[in-house]
């Protein structure tokens, strides 16, 4: 994991590097219906989005968890900016490494959706 040494560490959050990314880490974050929710939205906006922005039908400790699995899986960058945690993907890291895998991901995603809407 990379070692943070700014003066907010404190705030700082563990991400693995990018040669730390592990295939089977990204498949399992991804295999969850509110995780793969997550990354499907932050693909369309293509920017960094607040956790309060994701409307999720779980608790607040669930949504943490699934963001901390995104997180440590290496799919999704999180940073403090002010008081708010901002999730980004991490598509560049992603496709150098797993060429096709998120574009094929998402596009299965987008057509289950459609075929059965939020039942996915």
């Amino acid at each position: 994991m990379t070692d943070v040494t700014s003066a907010a560490a404190g705030r700082d959050l563990p991400h693995p590097d990018r040669e730390e990314i592990r295939l089977e880490a990204v498949l399992h974050a991804l295999s969850d219906p509110m995780r793969l929710r997550i990354v499907r939205e932050l693909a369309a906006d293509g920017s960094e989005l607040s956790c309060s922005h994701f409307d999720l039908p779980v608790t607040k400790s669930t949504t943490t968890h699934h963001f901390r699995v995104l997180r440590e899986s290496g799919v999704v960058r999180q940073v403090y900016r002010g008081t708010a945690k901002m999730n980004g993907l991490r598509r560049e890291d992603l496709d150098d490494l797993f060429p096709g895998l998120l574009d094929s991901l998402l596009a299965a995603a987008g057509r289950q959706y459609l075929r059965l809407g939020d039942r996915a």
